[in-house]
């Protein structure tokens, strides 16, 4: 049985126009998870529950087999959390922040420090109001790195960046995945990036979890279906997830091929569902255009 690094249990977060609704799920210890879902679906509320840096109205988490709440210090010294965006002082150095934040982590390592800024060609005496975002980026995952963290939460780590950059940094999460003790949780609406690396995916959609499951069950389970209007019947209907209907044909996302199938054989095409795909249909059940 694997062993689970994080595991939310019926959690329940009420605001004006929006709830966590009951959502579960668990991430396990030496996989990288992608963390998906459209703006206002719950994700960065969800990833500001597991930092506890707010409070859930019911249910439980656990980190590391730890209360999250009871044990916040000793299980933040085992994140490296990389946000979306920088949170360090602009007329800051890398110097300057490397002294601030140093002697929160028992675990610091300087010289993997020094590896880390050296490897993403950091300048650590240049002033950050002068990096470009990419550095940024670079500089808030070289600290994630230096205090052996165990978990990696990343919050839209490669949002703004150009390609290069974001191939550098996805080809370096990869090479942490090498350590087979290290996990990360990584929350992006670019979903061709966890196409590419994510060994599991977790869906959320209106506060409520859609699903939980490895990438490649994801791409077995799901399939966009395509045909004529004629073919498109309410049993049809019924298994659609999605539907998007044209003057010439329709499409539509399915998790039942073997029924769908059944019923429309060879008049229509199967082709495989991306992620934008599972999200786009899920988030807007017709679309008519």
């Amino acid at each position: 049985m694997m062993e689970q690094v994080i595991t939310v249990n019926n959690v329940n977060k009420l605001y004006k126009g929006f709830q966590l609704d009951d959502v579960s799920f668990s991430i396990n210890k030496g996989f990288i998870t992608g963390f998906i879902g459209p703006n206002g679906s719950g994700k960065t509320t969800m990833i500001k529950l597991l930092m506890n840096l707010i409070k859930y109205d019911t249910g439980d988490i656990q980190v590391f087999g730890m209360d999250h709440i009871k044990h916040s210090q000793e299980i933040k010294e085992r994140i490296g959390f990389v946000y979306a965006e920088n949170h360090y002082y602009e007329h800051l150095t890398i110097a300057d922040i490397k002294r601030a934040i140093a002697p929160f982590y028992k675990n610091w390592d300087e010289e993997a420090f020094q590896r880390n800024i050296n490897h993403f060609r950091l300048p650590l005496k240049k002033k950050l109001k002068q990096f470009s975002t990419g550095m940024k980026m670079k500089l808030s995952i070289a600290v994630a790195l230096s205090h052996h963290a165990d978990l990696i939460i990343m919050d839209e780590p490669t949002s703004g960046l150009d390609p290069v950059v974001r191939r550098e940094i996805l080809q370096l999460l990869t090479e942490i995945m090498q350590d087979e003790d290290k996990t990360i949780f990584f929350s992006t609406h670019i979903t061709t990036d966890l196409e590419q690396i994510a060994d599991y995916i977790t869906f959320i959609n209106n506060g409520k979890i859609i699903f939980n499951k490895e990438k490649d069950e994801v791409f077995e389970d799901y399939q966009i279906v395509k045909g004529s209007n004629k073919y498109l019947t309410e049993n049809i209907r019924q298994l659609a997830i999605g539907i998007k209907e044209t003057d010439v044909g329709f499409e539509a996302l399915t998790n039942d091929k073997k029924s769908m199938n059944a019923l429309l054989g060879p008049n229509v095409m199967f082709e495989r569902a991306t992620l934008d795909d599972i999200m786009f249909y899920t988030n807007r059940s017709v679309q008519y255009v």
